[in-house]
This record gives C-alpha cells, structure tokens and sequence, in this order.
C-alpha cells in the first residue's frame, strides 16, 4: 500500500490598508468591551466537519503555514500592550487587514486572516464574502490568526473579500483575493489526431521517435484546445514499433516518471487510453522506452480545465453491447466497413439527459481479420481515428472517453475488411451535474508485485486504498498492466466493500468479483489498459486476476476525481 497526504501549500498574503477610519474612541469609554466568544478556526457558512484527526492535523498544517506566510509578508507586530483611555485616545495610525490561502482538495480552500494595527487590545470582527454567494464571520485579536474553510460547489475562480472592523472605534479595512480551486472538469472534443509520426501531423516532419528518446506534443492550442488545460484525454497508440518496450507519458517540464502508459512488442500495434498532466507550455512529452524507433499517434477526446464543464461520476460496470448475444445491437458479428449505434443515456445508470461524455471499456473478440474500432458521437461522421486496435483472432480492450450526441447515443465503426465481435462496458460518465472534480498528480506506481510481493495468484485480488486525509474520492485514474502471465486470463477492477481499517483489523470479509473486465491476456503477454476505477464507500479498490493461473501486476497512480 502507498500512502500520500495531498494538501496544497499556502499562497500570498494579501494585505490592505485602513478604509474609512472612525473617530477617536471616547476618552470617556472603557478600553475594552466584553466581545462575543471567539470561534477561530471555524466559519459560519462552513459543513460540520467528521474529518479524522489526520485530516484535522493536514488542515491544521495547511492553515499554519498560510499564517506563517501572513506573518513573514505582513511584518506586523502583535498588538501592543498598551491599554486604558490613552490608547483610545491616541489616533489610529493604521489598521490593515490580510489574508493568506491555500487550496486543498478539489472545491475547498482555507484560510488565514489577521489585523495588523496600532490600536492596542483591538477585537476585530471578520467578516468574509466567499464570491460565490455564501458569506462568513469570525472575531479574534489583532495580530492573532483566523481561520476559516470553504467549499465551493464549483471549479475556477472565485473572488474572496474580508472585511476587518475593530468592535470599538469600528475602523475598517478591507482586502480582496481572487483565488482558483485546484479541481479540474472534463470539457468532451470529438475525436481529432494531434500526433501521428508516420506522416508529420503533430511534429515538423514525419518521423518515429527513435530509441530512449522524446518526442513534444503541443496541447494547448491545438485542434482547439484553449490555453490553460491541466490534463488532456488521449488515445495513444504505438506501432511499427521494431522492438519491444513501452512509451510514458507526462507533462512538459516535469521530471520523467518511472511509469507507463502502453506496452508493446515488436511488431504490434497497441492503443490505450491516457490521461496526461499538461505542462505550463502546454505540452506533453511522450518517451520511447524501446531499443528501437516506434512511431506514436495520439488522438484527443476531450481535455480538463480549472473552470466550470462537467464533473465525473462513477457507475457500477455495466454492459452496454454484446454482439455474441444481441445485447444493445443487432446479435452477429459486426460486417466489415459498418457501423453501429448505441443507445447511451438512460443505460446503465447513466441518467436519461445531461450526458456530455460516457467513460467506456470497448472489447473486440473473435476478429476474423486485422483493423481497428472508431468510436465516436452519435449524429457526426466517423473520425479518422482509431479507439481499439486488434489482429485476427485476438481479444482485446481498451478505455475510451467518448463525446455523447445530441440524441444521447455513440456510434461504433468497424473499420476492418472483415467482421467482429464487440463488447461494450460503461464505468462512469461525465455531466454539468457531475460533483467530482478531476486532479492531476505526477504519475506514480501504486503497486508492483514483481518487486513488492509475489504474482497474483489465479482467481485472487489484490486491494489497493489511497491515503487522501478527508477527500472525497469518487474515483481512481489508474494504468494497470498484467506482465508475465502464466496462462491465459482477464482482470477485473471494482470498489472493495471492506475498509482499510476492517484489513488492518482483521476484520475484512472475502468480496465478490464483478463480472466485468477491463483488459484480457494470453501466456507471456504484456497488456495495459487505463482504468477509471470506483472507489465506492471505503476508498479501497480491488484487482482480481480472473485467470486460473498467476500473473504480475503492475498499478500507476495517473490523477483523481474529487468531491470535496
């Protein structure tokens, strides 16, 4: 198990001077006032918070070093000890209130205020307009730290204004801040190709990426992407690769992980979906980890950004199309050159309207020739792009984030000279409604049983939980990869029904595998697929080995959907 803590460190203290400052005090009136019990470290308008005591501390940590910061940039001293008539009487020099932020999670942010003044024994009340409707207030001494937290019910930016105002001589000042919440939502992009080595598109002349080497890929800008993406939906695709090995994915800029996002061997054409963090040039790097040049494609289906689009949600996997069986199209394999509709919204736990894009598991079985699946929006032309890759006879799947049409449905086009089977598993879909938000994180592996314990054993699981302080989790964004199987064989990914706590304690009782798939293998295989795992009640995800025989399992941490 892997643990990680995700609190954002704190920003800028924002401080601002004295406005519209009140008369002396009253010689006459008493130095100070009775005031009403502070509540620091709290707000009016914030939920009652069930956090564990390691989420409390997090917090805590987080407002901490906002005030730290508040503090240095402040530069102020504590209230003096001055105190009685003469401190009234004497006219305030200055009153300045700041604030220092942090975001945390992907709705939340906290905060730190606090008064800098001449005015000995100040009692100040604070009180704070969120930007988005909600307001809050607080008291506490001047040189003293308040600390508030909100959750904002949407992504993006948002204008936060606290107000300071001494309780007796009712100076004021007052100070703004605009702030951006770390959550990214999904806008869906029909499908477009932005790389392909084999002709140039994406680079300035057409050529495979060579051995151990990178290749850039700007993001943002093209095939319409705005500026200011965080992370982009990619269906990457490997081929004419004249050896074996893997390509990486990430964002421009950052230190290149030791993960990996399709697996090949020499010869083979691989897909598999990613989702990859974009750099601040708005860029990707793509890393040939082969002894040999392989040419890349990429084909982009839908991007996230810090602004207001379609939250995630999870659904119980569930299957959409089964052309063995007739399920959700007509039954028989699907011709050559045809293409088929799929009725997407109102199926499989999806809602009946607001669908923007549907998360998928497509699998084609039983080929009877070599060619490739488009999936794409119902009522457009098929792309010219590709989403499952297959040779005759072989099983295989992939993810596939896909735009859903006007009329609530998807097209799937068999684009190869001879027929298939097609399965078709949902897992999740994207909406305005959507409470999830997506964060990035530097690719990471979880988990790898060829270096932490031992192969996964035919028909066992293993469980993975992510140690989150309080978020919200609504799901994984993971790369699985089965290596070195020792037969044939599919695994299954679903949320756990016991707790960390319940295995830590013994407690844990056998779960029940699921009956979907999300990748399928033969002996002495390599085969990766993304998945957008649940993490149901208890942020813990199982990975079942549905082979009778064992393989290892390697699992890459690549983001989250958020709630909180």
């Amino acid at each position: 198990m892997i643990s990680a803590a995700f609190v954002a460190a704190a920003v800028g203290f924002v401080p601002a001077t004295a406005q519209a400052a009140g008369p002396s005090a009253d010689p006459g009136r008493a130095a100070t006032a009775t005031p009403p019990a502070s509540r620091a470290g709290s707000a009016t308008d914030a939920p009652a918070q069930d956090a564990s005591a390691q989420q409390a501390s997090q917090e805590a940590a987080a407002m901490d070093a906002a005030a730290k910061v508040a503090k240095v940039k402040a530069g102020a001293p504590s209230a003096t000890a001055e105190s009685g008539a003469s401190a009234r009487t004497r006219q305030s020099e200055y009153f300045e209130v700041g604030m220092g932020t942090s975001a945390s999670y992907a709705h939340t942010i906290g905060l730190a205020t606090s008064v800098s003044t001449d005015l000995a024994n100040s009692f100040v009340r604070f009180d704070l307009d969120w930007g988005d409707g909600t307001t809050g207030q607080d008291f506490g001494r001047a040189g003293e730290f308040v600390h508030f937290q909100h959750k904002y019910a949407e992504v993006g930016s948002h204008k936060i204004t606290i107000t300071a105002t001494d309780t007796f001589t009712k100076v004021t000042s007052t100070t703004t801040k605009d702030v951006v919440v770390n959550g990214s939502e999904f806008t869906p992009h029909a499908p477009a190709r932005l790389l392909d080595t084999r002709d140039g598109t994406g680079i300035s002349a057409g050529r495979p990426v060579g051995p151990y080497a990178t290749t850039r890929l700007k993001v943002s800008g093209s095939a319409g992407i705005p500026a200011g993406v965080t992370a982009v939906a990619l269906n990457l695709t490997a081929t004419n690769a004249s050896a074996g090995g893997h390509i990486i994915a990430y964002a421009s800029g950052k230190e290149q992980p030791t993960t990996s996002n399709v697996n090949f061997a020499a010869g083979q054409t691989v897909p598999n979906l990613a989702i990859v963090p974009v750099g601040e040039d708005g860029c990707i790097e793509l890393v040939n980890r082969s002894a040999g040049p392989v040419d890349l494609i990429a084909d982009v289906t839908g991007y996230f950004t810090r602004s207001a689009a379609s939250g995630y949600t999870s659904v119980k996997p569930s299957r959409l199309v089964d052309t063995r069986e007739g399920l959700g199209t007509a039954k028989g394999q699907v011709a050559a050159q045809s293409t088929f509709g799929v009725q997407v919204a109102g199926q499989g736990g999806l809602p009946a309207k607001g669908v923007t894009a549907v998360a998928l598991n497509v699998t084609v079985t039983d080929p009877k020739g070599s060619g490739h699946l488009t999936v794409f929006p119902g009522g457009q032309q098929a792309p010219s792009t590709s989403s499952v890759n297959f040779t005759a006879g072989q099983t295989v799947a992939n993810a596939v984030i896909v735009p859903v049409g006007p009329d609530g449905r998807i097209n799937v086009r068999n684009g190869a000279w001879s027929q298939t089977d097609v399965i078709v598993d949902v897992t999740g879909y994207y909406s305005a409604d959507g409470k999830a938000a997506y964060l990035p994180v530097e690719p990471r592996r979880m988990f790898d049983s060829r270096t932490s314990s031992w192969p996964l054993a035919g028909q066992a699981y293993h469980h993975e939980t992510l140690w989150t302080f309080g978020m919200a989790l609504e799901a994984l964004v993971l790369n699985t990869t089965v290596t070195n199987p020792q037969g044939s064989g599919h695994l299954s990914v679903a949320p756990d029904p016991n707790t960390m706590d319940d295995y830590i304690a013994g407690k844990a009782v056998q779960p029940t595998p699921p009956d979907s798939s999300v990748l399928n293998w033969t002996k002495d295989a390599t085969v990766a697929n993304l998945v957008q795992a649940s993490t149901g009640g208890t942020d813990v995800v199982d990975f079942w080995n549905r082979g009778w025989q064992p393989t290892d399992l390697i699992v890459d941490l690549l983001g989250m959907y958020d709630k909180n």
